[in-house]
């Protein structure tokens, strides 16, 4: 008897050995990240600097805007934005098909128990057992049987299908780490641009009131000459025309401020309304860095998650070439079982049985279903470095535009200030003739337009020199580099 387990166990260390050798030769090609020749980078950007990527300036970026209020609105919106929550749950469902997959290495080991009275109606025929009782009658028609059972199989990797399905998997539990990490970025940008276009609403807003306090003194001052004889109907007309359309304006800006507000409520998993009660109190528009380091567009590779998800979803579309391949080679297969089966509990395992077996099998011929998926996965695999490359193309193209927007933005806001300051003067010399009788309503109206427009294109150049800067920033992949976007991978 322990010869006979001797050699069972010799056998099977055998097969295990030799299953575990022939799964080091995986089939399918071993995936390389592509260089960044293959990808079109070039060694500098068309415009900037270039000066070194500081990633702590990146992790937070919009701290250096100065405004507290909105680093606490980015830091709810991190931790309650139901995108984020979206995203989160993918990246666990991407963890548990991760450990799926490694499971497929272990024996899968199932057991089984019965017991149980049986009964049985034939008759005896008149028989006696030994006592004088009917054998097929009365009480002696039950009889019991109890058995336990235990299955025990392994699928050998011999080629490596299993292999590149954990790789495969990794890889996915990886672009799900990065795609979190994306949406969390796209929603820190979101917030910023919505809060700068919430505090410029309110700056246009007060510029508004303030453009109509003065508007409704010149209705008032024409009402009062046309009185006195000094000027006919049309000034006060003018003034009247010139004061409704400001009053138009007002409403449209609240709108445009409430729409703000309530999109920054829902990115902070909030229902618009009291959440954002606290942000109608006025505050200026924040403040803009002077210098922004853009690094090389190498840095794209490491920076943009979107970039490095796309480059794990070409390394998993990589290793299921391995997968595809993989069945078109024999599998094996080790399977054992062992169980006893008695009339009486007590003499259960009395008597123990037994076996162990291996299975061998290979695909002759099935129309070339398998060769089929061997190719379709390569044109997969091709169609996944493309889009690796499009992305690639794609945040060095937002780059370059976020660069060419803020340096727009500022030469704007350098013109506009110098023409607010202009109109400024010309209002104040206009009003000051009007009054005095030395120039003619219109030209007072038409400085005060002058004024009006600068002064809102001002405050509209100040948000979008912030805007471009989130852009920037967002374009380098800044935002998501102190957060927890881990895969945890196992």
């Amino acid at each position: 008897m322990t010869e006979c387990k001797e050699k069972v166990r010799y056998r099977f260390a055998w097969i295990s050995g030799t299953a575990l050798m022939l799964s080091a030769c995986a089939a399918g090609p071993d995936y390389h990240a592509p260089q960044t020749g293959a990808l079109g980078v070039p060694a500098a950007y068309s415009q900037g600097d270039g000066g070194a990527l500081n990633d702590a300036d990146l992790a937070q970026w919009w701290t250096r805007l100065n405004d507290p209020a909105l680093t606490g609105l980015i830091d709810a919106a991190v931790a309650n934005n139901l995108d984020i929550v979206q995203a989160q749950a993918r990246l666990r469902q991407a963890r548990e098909s991760l450990r799926q997959a490694n499971a497929s290495f272990l024996p899968q080991v199932s057991g089984s128990g019965t017991g149980g009275r049986n009964y049985s109606s034939q008759d005896a025929g008149g028989r006696l057992d030994s006592s004088g009782n009917p054998i097929g009658g009365g009480s002696s028609n039950w009889s019991s049987s109890y058995s336990i059972r235990a299955n025990a199989s392994w699928q050998a990797d011999l080629f490596g299908e299993l292999a590149r399905t954990s790789e495969a998997a990794r890889a996915d539990l990886a672009a799900s780490g990065y795609d979190l990490a994306n949406v969390r970025m796209t929603i820190v940008s979101e917030l910023v641009t919505n809060y700068v276009q919430a505090r410029l609403a309110q700056e246009q807003l007060r510029v508004a009131r303030e453009t109509q306090a003065v508007q409704k003194d010149n209705y008032d001052i024409a009402g009062w000459r046309l009185q006195a004889g000094l000027v006919s109907s049309l000034d006060e007309q003018q003034a009247k025309a010139q004061l409704a359309q400001t009053n138009a304006s007002i409403p449209q800006l609240e709108a445009s401020l409430r729409g703000s507000l309530n999109r920054i409520a829902v990115l902070t998993g909030q229902a618009p309304g009291e959440a954002t009660r606290a942000l109608e109190t006025p505050a200026p528009i924040p403040t803009a860095s002077t210098q922004i380091a853009t690094g090389i567009p190498a840095d794209t590779l490491r920076q943009r998650p979107d970039v490095r998800s796309a480059e794990r979803a070409l390394a998993a579309a990589t290793a299921r070439i391995g997968v595809a391949q993989a069945q078109l080679y024999p599998s094996l297969g080790i399977s054992g079982n062992i169980g006893t089966t008695s009339n009486s509990f007590r003499e259960l395992f009395s008597l123990i049985t037994g076996g162990i077996f291996a299975n061998v099998a290979q695909t002759i011929f099935d129309g070339g279903r398998l060769a089929s998926q061997v190719r379709s996965q390569k044109a997969a695999t091709d169609a996944a470095f493309a889009a690796y490359k499009q992305s690639v193309l794609t945040a060095l193209e937002d780059v370059e535009n976020a660069m060419a927007s803020l340096v727009s933005a500022r030469a704007r806001k350098a013109e506009f200030a110098t023409a607010m300051q202009a109109s400024n003067n010309a209002t104040i010399l206009a009003r000051s003739q009007y009054q005095a009788g030395l120039t003619d309503f219109q030209t007072l109206s038409t400085s005060e337009t002058t004024l009006l427009n600068a002064r809102n294109s001002l405050a509209s150049a100040e948000s979008d020199e912030v805007l471009a800067i989130a852009q920037l920033y967002n374009a380098l992949g800044g935002g998501w580099q102190s957060m927890d976007n881990r895969p945890n991978e196992q």
